[in-house]
């Protein structure tokens, strides 16, 4: 009997999560994937693994899921996730994070779930007055992205008081390496490392820099980049730590502690690869602080996670899907 449902489960980031958890022992058959695959890929979804093609923005959908199955726990990581697109259509943020959440933590809670993990950002904190960032500073989200992730943290807050609907929520900012035969694959993409690696594969026409005039040692924005499989680790300890310990509402923030600068990054996967990555300077994005990374102290709470991998690690294995895939 499936118990565990992973929202947008043939996603990036959740499609890695769903592989972890049968890595350290959920049996595939006990987990359902729910993507309407709009930005994710079925092939993504490990084998063995039921994919319900559906969409939370549906109330009738996800609630048909959950009187279909007898969930104990929810993995959430469906959502759009673009600061720059959040910024030029801010009704598709606000509809699919925002009201396909409620959507889930209604159907949840008429089914008894309750417990969940969700997939937030640090991106709710926007512009933080020093660093690195703790779970403590104010969120004052700078793109209609942060902001609607900050609306479901705060839906979720609620939820846990009122409904006993319990959950953890995994601020963290860049996602990148690959790890079970998947990587990073959007379309378009807008990710700095597939960028560069595409660039440096001869894929695209060069990498634009969007601004290289912030207060940062180079010029260039810089950010807390993660192993996704360092990630998908936190996500399943984060389950855990839900099963064995009694309290409401908890937000966690993920990160190695140190940053690296869009420069930084191209220099690593010219090393790595040993191509050249043509660059280019564009205009600076809306939404975009200089820079951004996370004190993950608190993290360590959940049973010891800890980062396992520094960024050459994950632009090396994200190099190794890269050159291999399309």
């Amino acid at each position: 009997m499936a118990r565990l449902l992973v929202t947008g489960g043939a996603g990036y980031v959740g499609s890695h999560t769903a592989h972890h958890l049968i890595a350290s022992g959920t049996p595939a058959s006990e987990i359902v994937v729910f993507d309407n695959l709009e930005r994710g890929h079925g092939g993504f979804v490990p084998a063995g693994v039921e994919l319900v093609r559906g969409d939370l923005r549906s109330a009738a959908e996800i609630s048909a899921v959950f009187q279909r199955y007898r969930f104990e726990a929810v993995l959430h990581f469906a959502a759009h996730a673009y600061v720059g697109e959040s910024m030029q259509a801010p009704h598709l943020y606000f509809h699919n994070n925002v009201t396909g959440g409620l959507n889930l933590i209604e159907a949840a809670r008429e089914a008894g779930c309750r417990r969940l993990v969700f997939s937030s950002t640090c991106a709710v904190y926007g512009t933080p007055a020093k660093l690195p960032i703790t779970e403590d500073f104010p969120t004052l989200p700078e793109s209609h992205y942060g902001e609607s992730k900050r609306c479901f943290e705060e839906m979720l807050a609620w939820y846990a008081r009122v409904h006993g609907v319990r959950s953890v929520c995994l601020r963290y900012f860049n996602a990148a390496g690959a790890g079970h035969g998947i990587g990073e694959w959007h379309e378009p993409e807008t990710h700095l490392i597939p960028r560069v690696l595409q660039a440096a594969l001869g894929r695209s026409d060069g990498l634009t820099i969007h601004g290289d005039d912030y207060a940062t040692a180079d010029g260039t924005c810089v950010r807390d980049y993660m192993h996704v499989l360092d990630l998908a680790d936190a996500h399943v300890r984060a389950l855990q730590f839900l099963e064995q310990n009694t309290f409401e509402h908890a937000r966690l923030n993920l990160g190695i502690g140190t940053g690296a600068s869009v420069r930084e990054i191209a220099g690593i996967a010219q090393a790595i690869s040993g191509r050249d990555v043509p660059v280019k300077i564009g205009p600076r994005r809306p939404g975009d602080p200089p820079a951004l990374f996370a004190d993950a102290s608190r993290a360590r709470k959940l049973r010891g996670w800890t980062p396992q991998r520094d960024i050459r690690t994950i632009i090396r294995d994200a190099w190794e899907w890269h050159r291999r895939s399309k």
